[in-house]
């Protein structure tokens, strides 16, 4: 009998499933956004900026190069908006869907890459959470659309069932997108309503709402008010946030605004904290807020959101592990803790990794764009904050800069939005070696 010898059969890794999936999504709403359709002037918009705003809005960032409501058509801003829904559930997630709803069965290896694409702790009961996902993500953007509604009504008429839609997606999915430029006043964002008390708090609601995690959320749906029985990671999530969030708040309302009515300065306060988390939307001049107060929102943009939400970031638990291990550190302990439990050894390194790895792309995407347009190195850190924690925040330099420097905004979004994990992964691979060189020891600090 004759053997043939074996070929390896090459697979690919779930990893690399969810960043060609991106890739190819973002490929083709940039050629959408390119059709004469998608601007209202019914031009062919460059591949460049097409492409700027495809990653963009599927990246759920909010940086632009065109204003999005004086720019482009109807057809355009459905098709932005498509997008910040795509890339809010996550590619993986949306494609899933479909299949779920056209009665498919889902396969082994489509529901492992499912578990790492909305960061599930373990494979089994991911399609009911897939399910759940869609569910919440539905009731939450309806509802807050509904509340938008009357405000957007008042002021756009029937135009304002689609601004209330728009707004209301763009917010959960902490994209940052607004249709509210127009050619005599671009990139206003949410500034004209900095003191509407309705909308500006179910705005930053939406925010935190889509920031928090779907399985989050499950915890919340399923345990209520029954905190203890949550699990450790929720628990860290929703008190980290909550740190993440009254801090700034009085920060900015005791040193930034200081001028106008109390009401104000809480809403500007409370929309400023929440906003670099990762959403993108600003009712106040941005760059006429203090030097220090733009390097706090450098930080909170940075940390950004939680694992399996519609934010990007370095996510609040990794801010939260580090935290915990310099604890442990500080008291001569060997294992961070939580809660009562001991943190895994692997969850901190992953922890320094990410960290390491965003704060790289950091200052070496501001270096570049700063020597390349001749910036002012605080200003371009800035906008690569944004870009790497898919924010959406600006100084206002970006629809002003080169080719150069808006490709590598775009890298920054797309490597921010698919993760540090993923993309150290789907590079290197995820297989753990099965062998320990010698170890020595190294003097640190």
């Amino acid at each position: 009998m004759i053997q043939y010898p074996r070929y390896r059969q090459h697979r690919f890794s779930s990893f690399q499933v969810i960043i060609a999936g991106f890739a190819a999504v973002d490929l083709v709403g940039a050629l959408l956004l390119m059709l004469p359709i998608a601007a209202q002037q019914r031009c062919v918009t460059p591949f460049h900026e097409a492409l700027f705003t495809s990653t963009s809005a599927l990246c759920v960032t909010g940086l632009v190069v065109q204003d999005t409501g004086s720019y482009w058509s109807a057809f355009g801003q459905s098709v932005i908006l498509l997008l910040i829904q795509i890339g809010g559930l996550g590619v993986i997630t949306v494609g899933a869907s479909f299949a779920l709803l056209s009665g498919r069965k889902i396969s082994l290896k489509q529901r492992s890459t499912m578990q790492e694409a909305t960061a599930a702790p373990q494979m089994g009961g991911i399609v009911r959470l897939t399910g759940f996902i869609l569910r919440i993500t539905a009731l939450f953007e309806l509802v807050g659309a509904a509340l938008l509604l009357p405000t957007f009504c008042a002021d756009y008429g029937l135009r304002g069932i689609w601004y209330a839609l728009f707004h209301s997606i763009s917010a959960f999915c902490n994209a940052g997108f607004d249709l509210l430029g127009t050619e005599g006043a671009k990139f206003v964002s949410l500034t004209r309503y900095a003191g509407n008390p309705l909308l500006t708090t179910v705005i930053a609601a939406l925010i935190v709402f889509g920031g928090l995690g779907f399985l989050t959320w499950e915890d919340i749906c399923t345990y209520r008010l029954d905190f203890h029985r949550y699990r450790m990671q929720s628990k860290v999530i929703l008190v980290t946030t909550a740190f993440l969030l009254v801090l700034p708040a009085l920060y900015f309302y005791c040193f930034e605004f200081t001028a106008g009515s109390a009401r104000q300065r809480i809403l500007l306060s409370m929309f400023q904290s929440v906003t670099p988390r990762t959403a993108g939307f600003n009712t106040a001049d941005l760059a006429a807020m203090g030097s220090t107060s733009q390097a706090l929102m450098v930080v909170l943009m940075l940390l950004g959101g939680s694992p399996g939400s519609t934010a990007g970031g370095m996510k609040t638990t990794t801010f939260a592990v580090l935290l915990a291990n310099m604890w442990a550190t500080f008291r001569r302990r060997e294992d961070a803790e939580f809660f009562g439990r001991r943190i895994d050894g692997s969850a901190v390194k992953n922890a320094a990794t990410i960290a390491g790895m965003y704060l790289t792309l950091f200052f070496l995407g501001a270096f570049v764009i700063a020597t390349a347009e001749q910036l002012p190195m605080s200003v371009c850190l800035y906008e690569t904050a944004s870009a790497v924690a898919t924010v959406g925040l600006t100084l206002g330099i970006t629809p002003q800069l080169g080719v150069l420097s808006q490709g590598v905004l775009i890298a920054l979004m797309f490597l921010g939005r698919v993760g540090g994990l993923t993309l150290i992964y789907a590079a290197f691979g995820s297989s753990p070696a099965h062998s320990r060189l010698p170890q020595e020891k190294i003097a640190i600090g």
